[in-house]
């Protein structure tokens, strides 16, 4: 069973979420050979004061 993590900067919408879902379960279906059904997707929302880059953490974006 294929098992995909996603992490975010922020938050998404129901409908960005739905076809990030529906994108990858296609790419993973048709790569690794594997029934759709067979496929998990976990959306992670991280708040920006989590999350750093270069030793500096990620502002949100007015």
């Amino acid at each position: 069973m294929p098992y995909v993590n996603i992490r975010v900067a922020g938050e998404l919408s129901r409908e960005q979420k739905a076809e990030i879902a529906a994108g990858v379960t296609e790419v993973i279906a048709k790569a690794a050979r594997k029934p759709k059904e067979s496929i998990l997707i976990f959306i992670d929302e991280l708040p920006h004061e989590n999350i750093a880059k270069a030793g500096i953490l990620l502002e949100k974006k007015q």
